[in-house]
């Protein structure tokens, strides 16, 4: 089900009324509503995922219980090995299979002998890279000391699949969500405007920035070869817009929805375009992956601990790693490793930990060096982008070299007129409400209420008029 159809504007509103006036004052009642709910949401797509979803929820429940009962360190280490083997030995099958079966054969067939490669004609479940990762950040938190197991079967299995983050996050730790299935939330009015004003902001972004661009981006890299390069060059820089009104979009609704349940998730973007290098940048953008990447692989292989070309080492592994876990494509390793050898300047000099508080913080406007390092950095971002949508790195490369041909200084050839005015309103929004949570959280707060609720208005009619016909997937549907 997506967040932008007819579908979930029925099922959210029948929802939220069962969970508050069905669940009544009992948590278990609630959680119920909540978990069955859920499984709808999941198996809107196809049914047949969520035996996957369950098996997965069944595993970790019953691995962390016993890891309460194993005292000598070999049991609870060959209980950690059956949650990793499971969970990734299923997102390995369903994601990877097809891909080191197409390599190996490669292989074989460059040094001289040549084999078939065994395919099969799998589906890629929905959101499974999400919900593993936070399945097993709740078994390595348990086995870690770190986390008491749930003794509630159903508050556990509500949140793995808890619906507004169940698909495309963010990732949540069970440190802070599963918690709050524990206590009986109580409805509160602010939070719920709170969170119905970045579900606007998220469709905003979705329906008319990501949805339009989505159109020119499709045009441009489709018939890249024929394009100029001030095209291919604003392909990029569309494509940049697509995913971030995308992912970005997809996670203000779901943190926006989990406010009208009374839950609070974790942020997952904080304007990374506004970022003044690529380290603050990829501490602004997808936070939820970042920070697990961080706690569960880069400080457990040491981290920075061991010297400079150790953290150089560690780093290069992550973004090789989050490439991959995007994909796979030798197009997402490519991208993941042009953003390690952003990162290794800034690294190497130790500077990574700058830029820590918000561009142009109290300020209207940053200043010149500071604007000028934000055009750079996204530059190097529009180019990485390249090869996470190209569809292999031989595109890749072709987009790139007629990018930087000498017709990057012709006028680009551009079809949808109202575009670039929606971008402007759309950055000049984020660039005003850059200081906050999100865009909408404070803005026009202090209006009075006629101009606040007209400003909502407009927002509704853009929206209306301006949204992409069809239901548009997201993108991080497909990781």
């Amino acid at each position: 089900m997506l967040f932008n159809s007819l579908d979930f504007a029925v099922f959210l509103p029948v929802v939220f009324l069962l969970y508050w006036l069905a669940g009544g004052s009992s948590i278990a009642r609630r959680n119920l509503i909540l978990l069955a709910a859920s499984y709808v949401f999941y198996g809107w797509w196809d049914w047949r995922f969520l035996s996957l979803l369950a098996f997965s929820t069944v595993v970790d429940y019953a691995v962390c219980r016993a890891l309460v009962r194993a005292e000598e360190s070999s049991q609870r280490k060959a209980l950690l090995a059956t949650s990793l083997v499971v969970n990734l030995g299923l997102l390995g099958f369903f994601k990877y299979f097809n891909f080191f079966a197409a390599e190996f054969a490669s292989a074989f067939t460059f040094l001289g002998m040549p084999i078939a490669a065994a395919r099969l004609d799998i589906i890629l479940p929905v959101g499974i890279s999400f919900y593993t990762f936070q399945t097993l950040s709740y078994t390595i938190d348990v086995y870690r000391r770190q986390l008491a197991p749930s003794r509630d079967p159903v508050a556990f299995a509500a949140y793995v699949s808890f619906f507004p983050q169940l698909v495309a996050g963010p990732i949540e730790r069970a440190t802070n969500l599963l918690p709050q299935f524990a206590v009986l939330q109580r409805f509160d009015r602010a939070k719920a405007a709170d969170g119905l004003r970045q579900m606007l902001w998220g469709l905003f972004k979705k329906l008319v920035i990501a949805d339009n661009c989505a159109l020119e981006v499709d045009r441009i890299f489709g018939q890249h070869e024929a394009m100029g390069g001030s095209t291919l060059l604003l392909g990029a820089v569309l494509f940049a817009f697509q995913i971030y009104g995308d992912f970005s979009g997809y996670s203000d609704i779901a943190i926006g929805c989990a406010r009208l349940f009374g839950f609070s998730l974790m942020r997952n973007f904080a304007f990374p375009y506004f970022s003044r290098d690529m380290a603050e940048f990829w501490r602004r953008w997808h936070i939820s992956l970042s920070t697990w990447f961080r706690d569960y692989l880069y400080i457990p292989l040491g981290g920075s601990k061991g010297g400079r070309w150790m953290a150089v080492r560690n780093t290069f592994i992550i973004f090789l790693v989050s490439g991959f876990w995007h994909g796979a494509n030798w197009t997402f390793i490519a991208w993941g490793a042009l953003n390690a050898l952003y990162f290794l300047p800034l690294l190497l000099r130790g500077a990574n930990r700058q830029h820590l508080e918000i561009v142009a913080a109290g300020r209207r406007l940053p200043m010149p060096g500071e604007a000028l390092r934000i055009g750079f950095t996204f530059l190097l971002t529009c180019i990485a982008w390249v090869f996470f949508r190209a569809a292999d790195l031989d595109q890749a490369f072709d987009y790139l070299a007629g990018m930087l041909s000498p017709s990057l200084f012709h006028r680009p050839a551009f079809e949808y007129a109202p575009l670039p005015w929606l971008i402007g309103f759309f950055v000049l929004i984020e660039w005003i409400g850059r200081e906050q949570q999100f865009a909408l959280e404070r803005q026009g707060m202090r209006w009075p209420w006629p101009l606040r609720w007209g400003f909502y208005a407009l927002l509704i009619a853009v929206i209306g008029i301006y949204m992409a016909v069809g239901e548009v997937p997201f993108i991080y549907f497909q990781f």
